[in-house]
């Protein structure tokens, strides 16, 4: 059976791009049972409350949800299992050595399927207080009304 080609995102954690201001990201495997990927694979993914914390020298996702898996049987998977995240020891040093240091944490984005692997895309980030996220949507609004009236006066609808 040929292996699929590309990237298939399962899920993505749009409330931490507000919540957050995303420093650096990294990609990261992680270890799941069967039924996870099965479940994956058709779709099933949640990283509302998700975060990756060390345990042991090791990065660890909690929070995640992936529901159980349909047609599984008495092997089924527990739907918010704390999962290993799989990186370079390289990496996980400077992740960690970030996360002491400045008061990071690590947020994961995106839950995709990369050439059939199950990956899972996690930021280190900053959170933001409430007025930086204010500031943020009126600069996208000021410039989504920009791109309107560029728009407008393109089509030679000018006011």
């Amino acid at each position: 059976m040929p292996r699929e080609k590309g990237r298939k995102v399962v899920a993505s954690n749009k409330k931490a791009r507000h919540d957050y201001s995303i420093l650096d990201t990294y990609e990261a495997g992680m270890a799941l049972t069967g039924t996870e990927v099965k479940s994956l694979r058709a779709g099933r993914a949640s990283l509302v409350d998700a975060f990756a914390q060390e345990r042991n020298g090791e990065l660890y996702l909690h929070g995640m949800h992936i529901p159980e898996y349909t047609q599984g049987t008495w092997t089924n998977h527990e739907p918010r299992r704390t999962r290993k995240l799989l990186l370079n020891r390289t990496e996980i040093d400077r992740l960690l050595g970030k996360t002491r240091e400045g008061g990071l944490t690590m947020v994961p984005l995106q839950v995709y399927f990369s050439d059939g692997w199950a990956k899972v895309e996690i930021a280190l980030a900053k959170g933001k207080k409430s007025y930086d996220k204010r500031q943020d949507l009126a600069k996208r609004d000021a410039d989504r009304e920009i791109a309107r009236a560029h728009g407008r006066r393109g089509k030679g609808m000018d006011d």
